[in-house]
């Protein structure tokens, strides 16, 4: 058996992610603020099932059609025509449990549906919610890794390079990463590691920034905290799953 590492990469932006043959890897979606946060902790709470959607029209669309809950953000804030926003706080298994979701947010499930038309051979969500899940099943799978930061509107942020960086921080043995973009992440992930929020704000993060204006440092904090909702979402046919 060959002992050959498989390859880790990371994308800092959708920008960038056409750099990046991605036929043969698991994508690992990241959009810690918040949209794979909120999909790790609905399926933890027992959804059946979470459907992204790239545009509002298509999330309300499907949400009649199967008379699912619609939900979803635009700049941060709950979208026109939808009934829920993009907060893990608004889906405790009281209200979540068994119930499908359709979600559009401003970044992430744009940069998932990129990902199916560039031929992701897999594809998971990522998040520190459920970060161990996702790098044991990484480490069982063997195959080539892109993590794959949503960022905001193609600019390059911080806490999804962070989570990149966590990531790596745990698999550097097992990966061949031979990446600047990967250890950058290493490296800021390093000086954060102690308390990610407060580096958010030291740095003056934008999302950081963004979300506390709109008195959301609850939501900060707890998708910056480490497995609170320990799940897989995979990428099936259309939809997340527990994985």
């Amino acid at each position: 058996m060959s002992e050959t590492k498989p390859a880790l990469y990371t994308s800092l932006s959708p920008a960038l992610l056409n750099l990046y043959d991605i036929s043969s890897s698991i994508v690992v979606i990241i959009d810690v603020l918040r949209a794979t946060s909120t999909i790790a902790t609905a399926l933890c709470n027992g959804a059946k099932e979470i459907i992204p959607v790239d545009s509002v029209n298509e999330c309300i669309r499907i949400g009649r059609q199967i008379e699912a809950i619609t939900a979803g953000e635009r700049d941060g804030k709950v979208a026109e025509g939808l009934q829920y926003g993009n907060s893990p706080f608004e889906y405790p298994s009281s209200f979540i449990a068994g119930k499908t979701l359709v979600l559009t947010t401003t970044n992430g499930t744009k940069l998932l549906h990129m990902a199916l038309n560039n031929g992701a051979h897999e594809i998971i969500t990522g998040s520190f919610a459920n970060i161990d899940a996702v790098c044991e099943y990484l480490l069982q799978k063997n195959k080539p890794v892109l993590l794959a930061c949503a960022a905001w509107k193609d600019r390059v942020n911080i806490e999804d390079t962070l989570f990149a960086g966590a990531v790596i921080s745990k698999l550097k043995q097992q990966f061949s990463i031979n990446c600047d973009a990967s250890q950058m992440a290493l490296n800021m992930f390093d000086d954060a590691a102690k308390d990610l929020f407060e580096f958010m704000k030291a740095k003056q993060a934008s999302h950081y920034l963004r979300l506390s204006s709109f008195g959301l440092e609850k939501d900060i904090k707890h998708c910056l905290t480490f497995n609170t909702a320990p799940v897989l979402p995979l990428y099936k046919q259309g939809k997340l799953i527990r994985g």
